[in-house]
């Protein structure tokens, strides 16, 4: 469900917010991690609080370029 929800998300836009709620069974952090891993080329750009920001290259244009150092 997580998953399906977040890749339609990245099919509209390339950099995606998820928060967890308080209490969550895991950290914000392994949670998106745990999205990075199950969808193709999605990258974990920021954990604050409770708050990740994800990004995946829109395929054909994207906007957005990450520079090395950022990636991973």
């Amino acid at each position: 469900m997580l998953l399906a929800s977040a890749s339609e998300a990245f099919n509209k836009r390339e950099l995606v917010k998820v928060r967890a709620q308080e209490g969550a069974p895991k950290p914000i952090r392994e949670i998106a991690n745990d999205i990075a891993t199950g969808l193709s080329g999605v990258h974990v750009i920021q954990t604050i609080g409770h708050i990740a920001i994800l990004y995946r290259p829109h395929p054909e244009h994207p906007q957005i370029h990450l520079s090395e150092s950022n990636q991973g």
